[in-house]
């Protein structure tokens, strides 16, 4: 500390001993924290401020297309995330229903505040855990290991393991127009200290940037000159747990933009800090500001969005599709111009944020950093972008900190396992230089990761730990059976004369000896009006009974999947040494050698992944494999 020309010398001391630091409270922080927690390891979760956890510092939703099926395997392997969706839903909806079963996915509507003080009663009351607000300044390490962590106020927390989710607080800085200010996420206080210590442990440091909206007062909006989107009934909940859905209480609403609205920020370009140079840190590609919609998309006629409730304590209205870093006055001008927003007071303007992150390639799987031992990072902080994202990697940084200290295996989901699996994968193989979102056209073997199946595919992983509670144990067994006998009730034969008649009803063709309503299903029928019909499964959750329903509907298309995994496994199981010298290997091209000894990846499949390394880099590799043996 510095007080005019004077040092201050900053006086430590012991603020306590744990096995493991989690450093944040956003959705990873939160997620590791429990599960560390949960594993019976001593934790504490190191917090900027207390009424930050959870945060949701964008739109108050969890879930959409493939982020639902994250939100779904969190649940799946003990996370919180679900539940605590479900505790504070307002609307919920299934997207994609009118498409593939793959793509499908649960999107809930939050209530903002709900969803903070829901998670910050759990984690208060999860034994193991204890909640400290300060800020991290230093990583301590001992012989390449975290031996602890320093906070600015000279506090030492001895550690074991360390787990970095700063989410974008690191370095921090808000812009609006003209306007740049050192601030975290609504106007919280960002974490300035840290990121000196990560760069003298190694981590190669890079900006970032994202946005948010305005909030407007939602009773100064004509919802009457927008559409209403009302939630979905007789849908699953999140979590497993839960069963069905809660009840929708609130509505959303879609209004447009229009050719107005386009020019007022065409005129004024100049004046976004995206166009004038105030701004050049990379944002997110897959959720643009409306500057960049408007002059990358300058065809469109209009650009969709969404008005959506803040919680139902407030009327604040999110304006999701209209995220801007414009001056206030600009801003102002543009919301107005929008239909049904004509007097809409603004109660909170749209910022951008800009913040440090790191280069994941420097990760290895389990999330642990290479260069110290049992550093583990998570969420923006290794450049994904999203509350999904993050949580799915707490959870697992949370779990594998956990697993080191009790001296047990990693844990590591392959991407035919999870979308958890893909995106960490992703991460540690190919890098990222933009702010990551999962999508599920990044998953290979989509079909086979389908949300309704991520208990029946990863709970079992748990089942030796304390994440596999007597509740869940209960659950899963009574979906698992009630699975099984639907796929054996659909697989048997039904009666010719009715199949005749259903056939007829229904318009479905071909022969009908010895069918069964599985082959019904296969034709075309849907399993629903199978069980009306026939009055078969009557006392079966509908949910399940879709589940069944899409593996019957697919069953040749997973066959070939599993038969693809089951080669891809082949390379999983081909380890490489850790200490390769890939520039003495002959046959590699430069550009491979360099990509190799950038990422070093663990297995042959890994190596296969990464940019710039082509199928007849990989075969030299298994040539020099099997020369080493």
């Amino acid at each position: 500390m510095i007080s005019g020309n004077n040092v201050i010398k900053m006086h430590t001391f012991i603020e306590g001993q744990y096995d493991i630091a989690v450093i944040g409270a956003g959705h990873a922080g939160c997620e590791a924290a429990l599960a560390c927690a949960r594993l019976g390891l001593k934790t504490v979760m190191l917090t900027l401020n207390l009424d930050s956890i959870a945060f949701l510092a964008c739109n108050p939703s969890i879930g959409g297309t493939a982020k639902g099926h994250l939100v779904r395997e969190i649940d799946a392997l003990g996370g919180e995330m679900a539940k605590n969706a479900d505790k504070t839903c307002l609307q919920i909806r299934i997207l994609n229903e009118g498409k593939g079963e793959a793509v499908q996915s649960l999107r809930c509507q939050c209530d903002k505040n709900a969803y903070h003080r829901e998670m910050k009663r759990t984690l208060e009351n999860t034994q193991n855990l204890r909640i400290l607000q300060g800020e991290c300044a230093e990583i301590l390490t001992e012989n390449g290991a975290v031996s602890g962590i320093k906070t600015t106020y000279g506090g030492v927390i001895e550690c074991k393991a360390a787990i970095l989710a700063t989410g974008v607080y690191l370095n921090a800085e808000t812009v609006t127009g003209e306007h740049r200010q050192k601030s975290g996420p609504s106007g919280f206080a960002p974490a300035n200290a840290l990121t000196e210590s990560l760069i003298k442990l190694g981590f190669n440091v890079r900006r970032f940037k994202t946005g948010t909206p305005a909030r407007l007062d939602g009773r100064t909006v004509d919802f009457d000159k927008c559409t209403c989107q009302s939630g979905d009934e007789n849908i699953p909940a999140f979590s497993f747990l839960n069963g069905t859905a809660p009840a929708n209480s609130h509505e959303c609403h879609i209004a447009y933009t229009n050719a107005q609205t386009h020019k007022i920020i065409l005129d004024s370009l100049d004046r976004s800090p995206l166009y004038n140079g105030e701004i050049n840190s990379t944002g997110p590609r897959y959720c643009p500001s409306i500057e960049t919609k408007v002059v990358r998309f300058s065809d469109k006629e209009r650009h969709q969005l969404f008005l959506e409730p803040e919680g139902a304590d407030t009327n604040e209205i999110y304006v999701q599709g209209m995220s801007s870093s414009m001056p206030h006055d600009v801003q102002k001008a543009m919301y107005r111009s929008v239909s049904g927003l004509e007097n809409c007071e603004i109660m909170r303007y749209a910022y951008a944020i800009e913040y440090d992150c790191i280069d994941t390639l420097d990760v290895l799987p389990t999330l642990e950093f290479k260069k110290v031992k049992n550093l583990y990072t998570a969420g923006q902080i290794n450049g994904t972008s999203g509350y999904e994202e993050a949580a799915a990697q707490g959870l697992v940084a949370g779990i594998n900190a956990a697993y080191r200290i009790l001296g047990k295996e990693p844990f590591v989901l392959g991407r035919d396992e999870a979308y958890i699996g893909v995106l960490i994968d992703d991460l540690v193989t190919k890098g990222t230089e933009e702010p990551y979102r999962m999508l599920t056209s990044r998953a290979e073997y989509s079909l086979c990761l389908r949300h309704d199946t991520a208990d029946f595919r990863l709970t079992p992983k748990i089942e030796s730990t304390p994440l596999f509670t007597e509740e869940r144990a209960n659950c899963f067994a009574r979906r698992k059976t009630s699975y099984e006998h639907i796929l054996s009730v659909l697989n048997g034969r039904a009666d010719g004369k009715a199949v005749n008649g259903f056939m007829q009803k229904y318009g479905i063709c071909g022969g009908v000896s010895g069918i069964t309503y599985a082959d019904l299903i296969r034709r075309g029928a849907k399993a629903e009006d199978i069980c009306e019909y026939f009055n078969i499964l009557r006392d079966m959750p509908r949910d399940i009974i879709k589940t069944a329903e899409a593996t019957v509907k697919y069953e040749g298309y997973l066959s070939k999947s599993m038969a693809q995994i089951e080669r891809a496994k082949k390379l999983e199981e081909k380890k490489l040494p850790p200490d390769i010298n890939y520039s003495e290997i002959s046959g590699l091209r430069l550009e491979a050698r360099e990509k190799l000894e950038r990422v070093r990846p663990i297995t042959l499949g890994q190596a296969g992944r990464i940019s710039g390394v082509n199928p007849a880099d990989v075969t030299v590799l298994m040539v020099w494999l099997a020369t080493r043996k």
